[in-house]
């Protein structure tokens, strides 16, 4: 009798959930498209390309999880090991966190700290680096900022504090070892990101124009409860786009709008405008400038559809069918916002909202649990693509009990545009101990971007956006 009726249900939705909305802004920024076919992305030729320059390809590794405000615990290193897929190695990791902090009020109005952001900088690099490289010393990272600047870049320790200074020689110690380098990393609110790279890339690829930007677009349109962070950077001669984004929440009809507004004006108001120290460099200055652009987050588009019927598809694992009900892929499909952007196929349950802690059971159904909030299961944390020259490798939520959502990541492989005397290197996963250990112990790339920062006051005025 079940069989029968889900077998009904399944034959009765599809049609209606096709139509184009009306009011569609076809002059949102998000419209273009790069008209890239899927047969293109790795063509071997190209025809304007300069002699001197040929392509590498760069694995990169996504990850997207709300936290639900907790902080990180030692216990959590196993879970974020199978986050980060470390058998399968990656050039780059690209971490992006929501609700690092609980959001009430104080967190929301007062000032940032940074403290929950450094905890997680080191978990992740610690991470990291026992499983490819030397064990770390626990460095200390801290933002350089000021009370004018939201636009901060994450970067070795530099404070006059004597015992600070400590902590920077033991960090420099074992950055000359380490595996992986933190290039950016940035925080607002409960929204936070942080990009790590194999270390002997970046000196070999001249990584470049290392900027970041946030966009408040939560209560009042202009709070820090919703929102983005963004990085850019250029690896070689290609430049790259991360998005790390949490929209506004509710399954309510229409609550859709709210996060397709959101997303129009994280488009309208990243920037990342030109520094002293870009010289002759050309840096993309707005989100679609970039060659390569990953969004990801807590994006919250939910299913249209009652729940009753999203958990009987769940219950048979039925996710085809639960996709036509999505918010987000009838965006990608046919709506007004993400247009031209690719998302691969989700062979996985929805990802929020467990019940509690520690819980695989979603929130709510029937018969409900006193004080338990009702909510539909929903695929929320997403991860998207965007422009030539990307290929998605896998695409899989990860199983920690952490919070009441389920962590998801992706695994790219990207072309990326080199010099020819730079053509290869070893593949992902090959021990490079040796000419890790023997660099010599000169300033990082990320004192660079310090001392630039600090002889650079003109950059302080970026990212007004974010206020």
């Amino acid at each position: 009798m079940e069989r029968k009726r889900y077998k009904s249900i399944t034959r009765r939705f599809p049609r209606c959930f096709f139509r184009k909305r009306k009011g569609d802004d076809p002059s949102q920024l998000s419209q273009i498209s790069d008209g890239c076919e899927e047969d293109d992305y790795f063509s071997s030729e190209s025809p304007e390309m300069n002699p001197s320059t040929g392509t590498n390809e760069l694995r990169v590794f996504v990850g997207t999880w709300n936290v639900a405000g907790r902080s990180p615990v030692g216990s959590l290193a196993v879970d974020l090991e199978e986050w980060l897929n470390l058998r399968d190695e990656a050039d780059v990791y690209v971490l992006g966190f929501q609700e690092i902090v609980p959001l009430k009020a104080a967190t929301v109005i007062g000032a940032e700290d940074p403290t929950e952001a450094m905890n997680w900088n080191l978990l992740i690099g610690k991470k990291l680096n026992d499983k490819y490289g030397y064990p770390w010393l626990t460095p200390m990272i801290h933002p350089v900022t000021n009370e004018n600047d939201q636009c901060g870049v994450f970067v070795g320790p530099e404070t006059p504090d004597s015992t600070m200074d400590q902590h920077k020689i033991q960090f420099e110690q074992q950055n000359q070892r380490s595996r992986y380098k933190l290039l950016a990393s940035k925080k607002m609110v409960g929204v936070f990101i942080s990009v790590w790279m194999r270390k002997e890339l970046v000196k070999r690829y001249d990584v470049s124009g290392v900027k970041v930007c946030s966009v408040a677009c939560g209560i009042m349109g202009y709070l820090g409860n919703k929102g983005s962070v963004s990085v850019s950077l250029s690896i070689g001669g290609t430049s790259f786009c991360f998005i790390a984004a949490h929209l506004a929440s509710g399954e309510k009809k229409g609550d859709e709008g709210r996060r397709n507004f959101q997303v129009s004006e994280i488009f309208k108001r990243t920037s990342f405008p030109r520094l002293q120290e870009d010289r002759d460099k050309l840096h993309p200055l707005t989100i679609l400038g970039h060659d390569h652009i990953f969004w990801f987050g807590d994006l919250n588009y939910r299913l249209y559809l009652e729940d009753n019927l999203a958990r009987q598809l769940i219950k048979h694992q039925d996710w085809r069918s639960l996709q036509i009900f999505d918010q987000l892929r009838r965006e990608l499909e046919h709506g007004g916002v993400f247009q031209g952007w690719k998302e691969g196929n989700i062979e996985f349950a929805p990802t929020y909202k467990y019940s509690s802690y520690n819980c695989n059971r979603y929130s709510g159904g029937i018969p409900s649990r006193a004080g338990e909030k009702q909510r539909t299961p929903a695929w929320c944390d997403r991860i998207l693509w965007y422009g030539e020259g990307v290929r998605q490798l896998s695409y899989f939520r990860s199983e920690s009990k952490f919070s009441d959502h389920r962590p998801v990541s992706a695994l790219f492989s990207t072309k990326i545009e080199v010099k020819s005397d730079n053509i290869s290197w070893p593949a992902s996963g090959t021990t490079q101990v040796n000419e890790i250990a023997s660099e010599e112990a000169t300033t990082t790339l990320l004192s660079l971007i310090l001392k630039d920062e600090r002889a650079s006051p003109t950059h302080m005025l970026t990212c007004i956006s974010d206020r």
